[in-house]
């Protein structure tokens, strides 16, 4: 189903249903094994005193990566209250959430878990600005992400495309059969890779094919390509190009990637383009600012806001 078509069925809250809680459980648990892979001297100075800690956000964006907070401070039983559901668009200084559990264990989750959300509230907030963005052009078509993630961390930033209101894209290698350049060279040409894509994906996956003029995209879409990425074109050369192939091919899908950012996201929407993937969601997404603050009952000091 279509990210746009998946969001228009579900709450925000319900996209933690994606998520097994033995995939967050996994995770977790292996980015707390990084964070402290032998003694922790720290847990010295707290001792297991019952402790509480408010969670602020200093910047501002949209909140993203409740699953996988509340995932990393269960390793450490700890119990959060969250006070702004997931997707919320963010203005500092807000208070997000409160954790409540041993000291020692409270500061062990502490900076796993603010990184997992600053990095993905950060991918969900650049998703939600490109989706804004190409929203304001009347165009109707897909923002998407791309496979170039952080390694190890790809479930989190997916994940925060989704809430921002982008597609994932394809999550792997076996979620779409893509016929990339290299694919091209190696086989000697697009017709004959795009046709052994073709006999790989079978009935159950779609083929999509990179194409760097419109002579390759006509091959494709004639060898069975179910969408064909038009891929570093101008916006100028992009758009003739897309209108051309989809006169021929109707039915084929056409997606523009490369070079595309924030800034010039709206020259890249048109009547014949039906995804505009960026991977700069991802790869260039600022993090956004929390702080976890240790509190005594009745005090909750705010901290300063986010000074960019």
């Amino acid at each position: 189903m279509p990210t746009g078509q998946l969001q228009a069925v579900m709450e925000l809250e319900d996209l933690a249903l994606l998520l097994s809680p033995a995939t967050l459980a996994s995770l977790a648990d292996g980015w707390l094994r990084e964070d402290c892979p032998s003694f922790n001297y720290t847990a010295l100075i707290t001792g297991t005193a019952p402790s509480q800690a408010a969670l602020w956000a200093k910047s501002p964006g949209v909140l993203a990566g409740r699953p996988f907070f509340d995932a990393i401070f269960a390793q450490v039983n700890c119990q959060v209250s969250w006070f702004l559901p997931e997707g919320s668009k963010l203005e500092p200084v807000a208070k997000v959430a409160e954790v409540r559990g041993p000291a020692h264990c409270l500061l062990l989750g502490e900076r796993v878990a603010l990184n997992t959300l600053a990095r993905c509230s950060g991918v969900a907030s650049s998703a939600a600005a490109a989706v804004e963005a190409a929203r304001g052009t009347g165009w109707a078509g897909h923002v998407a992400g791309t496979r170039k993630t952080t390694p190890g961390f790809r479930l989190v930033e997916k994940y925060g495309l989704l809430v921002g209101g982008a597609g994932s894209h394809r999550y792997d290698l076996g979620g779409l059969v893509m016929v990339k350049d290299n694919h091209v060279m190696a086989t000697g040409g697009v017709k004959k890779a795009v046709g052994r894509a073709r006999q790989a994906a079978g009935f159950t996956l779609k083929v999509e094919a990179e194409c760097s003029s419109l002579q390759e995209a006509l091959e494709a879409a004639e060898a069975g390509a179910d969408l064909v990425l038009l891929d570093n074109f101008r916006p100028e050369e992009l758009h003739p190009t897309a209108a051309a192939l989809k006169a021929r091919f109707p039915s084929v899908g056409v997606e523009a990637s490369g070079g595309i950012t924030l800034g010039n996201l709206t020259q890249f929407c048109g009547p014949h383009i039906d995804v505009i993937s960026l991977g700069m969601l991802t790869q260039a997404a600022p993090a956004l600012d929390f702080s976890l603050k240790l509190f005594a009952d009745g005090a909750t000091p705010v901290p300063h806001a986010h000074r960019s």
